[in-house]
């Protein structure tokens, strides 16, 4: 019993198993860097991401602007590291609201089994019947531009693989003799879950959840280059590259080639972690 309940791989052992693949490593500190600047954003940004200043615009780089301005003028340093913010704010909340609720509901229905089981399970199916960017283009038609929506839209449609992952998971692990045992004991079946089965499956489910998380950077990106994210002024990687579009026609794309390189090298980064630590865990199952 203890074998089971000791087997949970850490982040000390995810750095581990990265430092064994070079592009794991590179790509666990990119996504380190990523975070750490958007933390910082405020103390790292040379200007005020919002500042309009038509003197500058179109600039190229130099000491005051690094990375040039864009056509209102405006810093792109600036916005690339406040805009990390909103871009990483997003697929956090689809993660955490997808994760939690996904879990709750696979749990609950490979736990309780009958018609409980049956009901969660062709809801969550329903669920695949939408297309997450069209579920989100729809619910932001009705509540209209924002944050919100999407997330809500998008953690709704990303709800099904963490349940039925969580069930798959949650059906092996209570078939495993330390769940009888606690049951012979006298442990409730809540106690059982929630205290042993969800902490074992729980690396599974968060290697999953990272993996969603660069998938749902990548919609909110989409969303926010079809102008339907967040407003206009927020600086955002997805808005920069739509407002980019009149700097390329005009010879300067700098402005919208760097958000569209650093959306593709974090949604990569977040993948190739989440697959490394879902490998490491199978192979600690095999």
């Amino acid at each position: 019993m203890t074998a089971v309940l000791t087997r949970r791989p850490g982040l000390a052992k995810l750095g581990t198993a990265a430092g064994r693949s070079p592009l794991r490593l590179a790509c666990l500190v990119l996504v380190g860097a990523v975070v750490l600047a958007a933390l910082c954003a405020p103390l790292l940004a040379p200007h005020d991401p919002n500042a309009v200043n038509l003197g500058d615009s179109l600039a190229g780089p130099s000491a005051d602007h690094p990375l040039g301005a864009d056509t209102a003028g405006r810093d792109t340093l600036s916005r690339l590291l406040v805009g990390a913010r909103t871009s990483l704010l997003g697929p956090l909340g689809v993660v955490v609201f997808s994760t939690l609720v996904g879990v709750a509901v696979g749990a609950t229905a490979a736990w309780r089994g009958g018609w409980l089981d049956s009901v969660l399970s062709r809801s969550t199916e329903l669920v695949f019947a939408f297309p997450g960017m069209l579920l989100a283009i729809l619910v932001i038609s009705v509540y209209g531009e924002g944050l919100l929506a999407p997330v809500a839209a998008l953690g709704l449609a990303y709800l099904p693989y963490v349940s039925r992952l969580t069930r798959s998971l949650v059906l092996a692990e209570r078939s495993r003799p330390y769940v009888s045992a606690y049951r012979v004991q006298g442990h409730s079946a809540a106690y059982i879950c929630l205290r042993h089965v969800l902490p074992n499956i729980a690396p599974v489910v968060l290697a999953q959840s990272t993996i969603n998380f660069g998938y749902a950077l990548m919609d909110l990106a989409g969303l926010s280059f079809l102008g339907l994210g967040v407003p206009p002024l927020t600086p955002d990687w997805g808005r920069m590259i739509f407002d980019g579009q009149t700097a390329i026609q005009h010879g300067y794309p700098l402005s919208a080639i760097l958000p569209c390189v650093l959306v593709v090298l974090t949604v990569v980064a977040f993948n190739v972690v989440g697959e490394g630590w879902a490998d490491r865990v199978a192979r600690r199952d095999r």
